[in-house]
């Protein structure tokens, strides 16, 4: 499945809007950032409604087949749960937006969204960064490559012999 996320460049904004609204609570931060989704995908705006809790607590956010968005407060956002951090809410909201852009198959979409959205926002410290290859050369095309099940089995496991000697490393 092929999905479009916008370019980092405009998922910057949208996330540094959200972490603003998330400390201190200004609508205009909130209100910024999915207008600026929205504008992406050219899709009208949601109805959005706060709420101190939804389904007991046990829901975060929810969105209906008419366009209504049902969301959790930052304010209300720590009480009652296990994962009480601002990324959590961020990616709720992702989530919550995709499934508005994304009807069918929404739940897997959903989650395939708000983890495209965050990659590449922030460099993790404690990962090393992918070093580019000595060789940039282009794989054969399929035709032209072993495709027996001999040589897949070859593949895989030259493959999973690399990961081995790095992790040794």
């Amino acid at each position: 499945m092929r999905m479009i996320v916008p370019p980092l460049s405009r998922r910057k904004p949208i996330d540094r809007n959200l972490v603003g609204f998330f400390r201190t609570h200004r609508p205009s931060a909130f209100r910024r950032a999915i207008a600026d989704l929205c504008a992406y995908y050219h899709v009208k705006c949601p109805r959005i409604e706060w709420f101190e809790y939804l389904d007991w607590g046990k829901t975060a956010g929810k969105t209906y087949e008419d366009g209504r968005i049902h969301l959790v407060h930052p304010e209300n956002w720590k009480r009652g749960r296990i994962y009480k951090s601002e990324r959590k809410w961020v990616n709720m909201i992702y989530h919550e937006m995709a499934h508005y852009l994304f009807w069918t198959d929404a739940e897997r979409k959903a989650d395939a969204f708000s983890r495209r959205m965050v990659l590449g926002l922030r460099d993790s410290p404690t990962r090393p960064v992918a070093k580019p290859r000595a060789s940039a050369r282009r794989r054969a095309p399929s035709s032209a490559r072993g495709t027996t099940a001999r040589a897949r089995r070859r593949r895989v496991a030259a493959i999973r012999g690399r990961r081995r000697r790095r992790r040794a490393a």
